[in-house]
């Protein structure tokens, strides 16, 4: 669960709205932001279609709020909309550069921070607080509020989870197989379960607090939540396609993980990335975007 950030490249600053996470966009309050919006030549070389706006969008769960940025395509029909659920130690900043792409194609990007994802982000919570259950639980509050957004096509929801979030967007699937059409799973973070039990002998060795990996400290809930939890055995209850890519220099999550996940969701495809680690860059992003493009237009989200 190494961190995954892509870097925000343009230079161009545009107004984005602060609104609230209801639907009700009425109250709006200008602030800045480093951000494309033009029509040009994307990242990954395809030409833009769609002008865009990145609109911040706060979120709630529990009384603690959620922050994220929307960024939204310039129509006036109603859109598709890919929620991007970080990976551990991460922020929104990790899911801009999908964004961009998705947007300029006419499909809206959410990407938020989770409740205590990291020490850096801007959602309320404490990392000794979050857990793969709590993000699987933020998504459930994000999910539920996007579709009540008016350029949200709410039967065209769909979930990009990245290595920790991926685990927690399969854990939401499972859970909530109705409320999204999609799901795009990038070298996700099953392995999360083995750390775990090969760092405590039982439950009752984990304490109030602990390093995980080194990388985050974090508390007992991010053991105990998940100690009995079988990703693989839930997975049978997601039976709509499911997208895995998985890179084959991934040293942090091995791809024998995604091979499983594969045979255990019953309709999935797993693509396995040429010299790819855990987070893709340069070329590996560009097949990425590639992969999901072609698995939008399959499941009937993007147009051919």
């Amino acid at each position: 669960m190494k961190i995954s950030v892509f870097i925000l490249a343009c230079a161009a600053a545009i107004v984005i709205l602060c609104v609230s996470c209801t639907g009700n966009q009425s109250k709006k309050e200008a602030v800045k932001l480093t951000e494309s919006q033009s029509k040009g030549i994307s990242e990954t070389g395809y030409k833009s279609m769609y002008e865009y706006k990145a609109v911040e969008i706060w979120c709630e769960n529990e009384s603690q709020r959620i922050y994220g940025i929307c960024y939204e395509p310039e129509t006036e029909e109603k859109v598709p909309l890919v929620i991007f659920a970080h990976e551990l130690c991460s922020t929104h900043i990790s899911g801009t550069s999908y964004a961009r792409e998705l947007a300029s194609r006419g499909i809206a990007v959410y990407t938020f921070d989770f409740r205590g994802g990291s020490s850096r982000n801007r959602s309320d919570g404490k990392t000794t607080e979050m857990s793969v259950l709590t993000e699987a639980e933020d998504l459930r509050a994000v999910v539920a509020a996007a579709k009540q957004w008016d350029f949200v096509d709410s039967d065209k929801v769909i979930i990009i989870g990245a290595s920790q979030g991926g685990a927690a967007a399969s854990m939401y699937a499972a859970e909530n197989p109705e409320e999204i059409a999609g799901l795009v799973l990038l070298y996700p973070a099953f392995v999360i379960s083995d750390v775990i039990h090969s760092q405590f002998a039982s439950l009752d060795e984990v304490p109030d607090a602990f390093s995980f990996l080194g990388w985050i400290r974090v508390g007992r809930n991010y053991a105990s939540d998940i100690w009995d939890y079988d990703f693989y055995e839930e997975m049978e209850k997601y039976d709509k396609p499911v997208l895995i890519l998985h890179g084959d220099r991934d040293y942090t999550v091995e791809v024998s993980y995604a091979e499983q996940a594969e045979k255990s969701f019953p309709d999935a495809e797993l693509y396995i990335l040429k010299g790819a680690g855990h987070g893709f860059y340069g070329r590996s992003f560009e097949e990425a975007v590639q992969y999901i493009t072609l698995y939008l237009q399959e499941i009937n989200v993007l147009a051919h």
